[in-house]
Formats: structure tokens, sequence, C-alpha cells
């Protein structure tokens, strides 16, 4: 299905050759690296900085209870309508379901968080389904019947996610509008009935698409101060404030593992041992372990490289990744726009416009209907190879940066600098690699 096959732009494209591409990158990061060590003496970055505050009305505007509801009726308005496309539109690959769920949803989710904040928690159906059912009946959203697991963590939403990467990317039908209404189902019961039971805290935790849009916001520059006002601040410092919670490394290992193996999967040797299975479920399976490989491979080695410090009691130790897990954000967000860029702008235009007619009958909503695809990005493959390279390479200097000033609070003395080396030869490797993956195929 067209709407799979994204990430455009080859090797070919690059305005230098393939090989000095990486390892140029190799050397800027390590370059990087040996700046901050040598220059960089002491924490900088502060998670109770508040940033710069503004204007009273804008925070007054974002809480309006009026505008949040507003926002949340029309974000389930949307819902209903892509339902509506879903069940009763064109069965084919003209239907506008798989485009939302994979582009909207997936990719602009992380868009949006980046600009704006948490913004799931506004416009999630299933919340706002929730807080209507318990406005009815006169129940506080946050009250639970059954109190929610503390060392569950963030792994029910790593269950999550890992479901959804793995309906792309492994299932045997990925593209079929069956399966993915078969996933929104199971996410929809379990997640309401979650809610039901567990409160809010249920959908703080164990939602994927929530925990998802939480982490992609700690690198926004919007964030709320001390008194709850809305201000805007160092990204660095909205990295220090994601919550450490049992799982939420595995939460990042997933989504940069599955992007790899997304950009793994496109290159031909693994096509064609793929193509090679005659039926579909081998070929799924062997997916599915790929796919595996790939989240345990980014799993093992943060953690081992996290934890290969001297100086540090077998607690602390063990908590280092949780500690240090913010600094892949960065690596995650910078992998994500580099591989999905093209795919959310040219196959995010040809979703909205099938949505302005999404039963195929002629109708033209708010004239997108006669709108055609700019092709933008595929047009001008160079720089949007260009764009590839700088955002792969910029999110890891960023995630060196990050994880250089995090050691500095972490580590005793002595330890400061060698405590570091094992993160940054995975981070070196994860760059190498990222690049070799993105244009490899």
């Amino acid at each position: 299905m067209t709407v799979l096959a994204h990430g455009l732009g080859g090797s070919s494209d690059l305005p230098i050759p393939y090989t000095y591409a990486l390892i140029g990158a190799a050397w800027a990061l390590t370059a990087s690296f040996v700046v901050v060590a040598f220059a960089w003496k002491r924490p900088r970055f502060d998670a109770e900085k508040p940033g710069k505050p503004l204007p009273q009305w804008v925070s007054a505007a974002v809480d309006s209870p009026v505008l949040r509801w507003g926002v949340a009726i029309v974000a389930l308005l949307f819902a209903v309508w892509v339902v509506i496309a879903a069940f009763f539109g064109p069965q084919s690959g003209e239907n506008a379901l798989p485009g939302v769920f994979y582009v909207l949803l997936w990719v602009g989710l992380v868009f949006a968080s980046v600009l704006f904040g948490p913004v799931w928690r506004v416009i999630s159906p299933v919340r706002t389904v929730h807080r209507m059912v318990c406005l009815v009946s006169r129940r506080d959203p946050h009250t639970a019947r059954v109190q929610y697991p503390v060392h569950w963590g963030y792994w029910p939403a790593v269950v999550g996610l890992f479901a959804f990467v793995w309906l792309e990317l492994a299932s045997p039908e990925p593209a079929s509008q069956r399966a993915i209404e078969s996933w929104l189902l199971v996410y929809v019961v379990v997640t309401l009935g979650g809610a039901v039971l567990c409160g809010d805290r249920w959908l703080a935790r164990a939602d994927p698409f929530d925990v998802y849009s939480v982490v992609a916001s700690r690198l926004s520059p919007l964030r709320r101060g001390a008194g709850g006002a809305v201000g805007v601040g160092n990204p660095f410092d909205h990295l220090l404030t994601l919550p450490v919670r049992p799982g939420i490394v595995a939460v990042l290992s997933v989504l940069l593992g599955s992007t790899a193996f997304d950009s793994f999967s496109a290159m031909p040797q693994w096509r064609s041992t793929v193509d090679d299975l005659s039926d579909a479920v081998p070929a799924s399976l062997v997916r599915t372990v790929g796919l595996l490989v790939f989240v345990a491979v980014v799993w093992g080695t943060f953690t081992l490289a996290t934890r290969a410090t001297g100086g540090l009691t077998p607690e602390r130790r063990r908590k280092m990744p949780g500690l240090m897990a913010h600094s892949l954000i960065p690596i995650v967000v910078g992998y994500i726009f580099a591989h999905y860029l093209s795919y959310l702008v040219e196959r995010g235009q040809q979703t909205v416009i099938r949505l302005a007619d999404p039963l195929d009958r002629g109708w033209n909503l708010l004239g997108l209907g006669d709108l055609d695809v700019n092709y933008v990005l595929s047009q001008h493959p160079s720089v949007l190879a260009t764009i590839k390279v700088c955002c792969v390479l910029g999110g890891h200097i960023a995630g060196v940066v990050a994880a250089h000033d995090r050691s500095l609070r972490l580590l005793p003395k002595g330890y400061q600098l060698t405590g570091q080396l094992a993160l940054m030869v995975t981070m070196v490797g994860y760059t190498f690699t990222g690049l070799y993956l993105l244009f490899g195929g």
C-alpha cells in the first residue's frame, strides 16, 4: 500500500558522498563530546528553572475549561468522522483510515507534542469519553476503584507501543483496514476499561499515545513553571522533567529500535530474504524477530553503557539507565523527523484530501477535495537528504550534551569523564548505524 512507502531520499541524493557523510557525522559527534567534556565542567541544566513566563492571558486561555473542552470535543468528532470513513468509505487503498492511523496519529503526534507540549492529554478521544462519563455520573476522573500498581510504571504503555509498531512493521497485513480496526477496538476497550478502574492515572501511565506524547513533549520549549504558568524555556531543562518510572527505558527503546528497523526493512537484502518466504505467517515471524532484535539491542546497549562506570553503589548503578533515559529523547525525535518527515508532509496531505470526501460520494468539505498533493520534498531529494542528516546528527549531538550535563550531577568526581566513555561510544554507534540504515535502503 502506498501509505507505507515512506522514507524518500536515498544515499545517491546526498550533496556529498555517502561514506563522507557517515564518517563526518561520527567525527562531528566525537568532536562535540570532546568539546563539552573539557569545556563543560559544571552542570548547567536544571529542571527547576522556570523559563520566561508568557503573558498571563496565554496561561488563562490554555487552562480555560471552555477552550480545553472545545478542543477535546472537536477531536472526538474528528475521531467519529474517521470511524465513519473506515466503515462506510471505500474498502480499498482510497480509505482514509490507514493514513490517519499511521501518518496523522503516529507521526503527527510527535511534531505536535514537540511544538505544543503533551497534546494527547487534551485531544485523546478516550480521555474525553471517560471524563464525560465521570461528569454524568458525578465522579472525579482521578478516583480509582482499583489502585494502579506503582511497579507497573510505563510497562502497559510499552506493550501498547510495541503492538502498534508490530502491526505496522511486522504483521502479515499492516495496511488491512480490518487489522487496524481490530487494533483500535482493543485499544479503546483496554484504555477506557483501565480508566474506569484506575482513573486518570491509567491514562497517564498505560495509554501508549499519552506516554508517546509526553516523551516527545520533553523536547518542547513550552513548559509549565512552578506556579503552573506557561512559559518558554531551554528544552534541555525540560528534558530533565521526564518522569523516571519503571519501563521508561523500554519505551524509548521501542521508539528508537522500531524506527531503525523500519529503515533496515527497506534494505534490498532484507526485503529479498523476506520476499523469498512464500507464506505470510513465516514472513511475519521473521519480521517480528527482527523488530525484537532491534529493540533489544537499543535497550541492552544503552543499559550497559549507562551502568559502565565506577564510583557508584550497586543500587545507584541499577538506577542509572532511568536517570539517563532523557538523553535518548533528542535521538528518538531526530530520527523520527529524519525518517518520517516526507511521510507526514506528503502522505499527510493525501490523507486530509481523502477525509474531505470520506465516503467517496464527491463531497468537497472545506474545499479540500479539489486540492492536489504537493510533493515538495520528494521533488527536491538533495534537500530532503540534507534535512535527514541534520536531524539525525542534531539529535545525537543534543543527546550527548544532555547526557554529559546529567553525568556531571550523577557521577562522583574522578569518574565524571571516564564514566561517560561507554555511553559516548554507544551514541557514536547509534549515529553511524542510524545514517547507514536511513540511506542504505
